[in-house]
């Protein structure tokens, strides 16, 4: 069970996460790249704004990934989230899994996404020409 996790204010790197993830036993690995959208329900967004609390949001992220070890025969899965402000087409998370076969790839980086959007207390404000709106409880 290799996992890494990682939430800071930099740029990720998505061709290093690519690499961590990467291994001869490997022959799927599943890549999911989160940008920032120009638009929302019709309108423009001019830039987004991710907030964590780093600790729990880690330790969450802990609890899905080795759920999908357990539910999924993976070989690594990475987790990187990006906080403080970001333009249109910069990435807030970036998921990678691999695998030996490429449908527990797919599956549990579906799974790690979708429970991370539900789950982990991370939060996104939306700025709008005309306002701003924070997103549900989660991203």
């Amino acid at each position: 069970m290799q996992t890494q996790i990682e939430i800071h204010a930099e740029p990720l790197n998505i061709q290093q996460c690519i690499d961590w993830v990467m291994s001869p036993d490997s022959g799927g690995i599943d890549v999911f790249i989160g940008t920032v959208r120009n638009a929302t329900k019709g309108k423009t967004v001019l830039k987004l704004e991710f907030e964590a609390y780093n600790k729990m949001a880690i330790s969450e992220i802990n609890k899905i990934t080795k759920q999908a070890f357990k539910q999924w025969p993976v070989q690594k899965v990475l987790v990187h989230h990006r906080t403080g402000t970001l333009q249109v087409g910069e990435i807030p998370v970036i998921i990678a899994v691999s695998a030996a076969h490429r449908d527990a790839a797919f599956e549990a980086c579906r799974y790690i996404i979708d429970t991370l959007k539900q789950t982990v207390p991370i939060w996104k404000k939306e700025f709008f020409e005309d306002g701003e709106v924070w997103v549900a409880a989660h991203p």
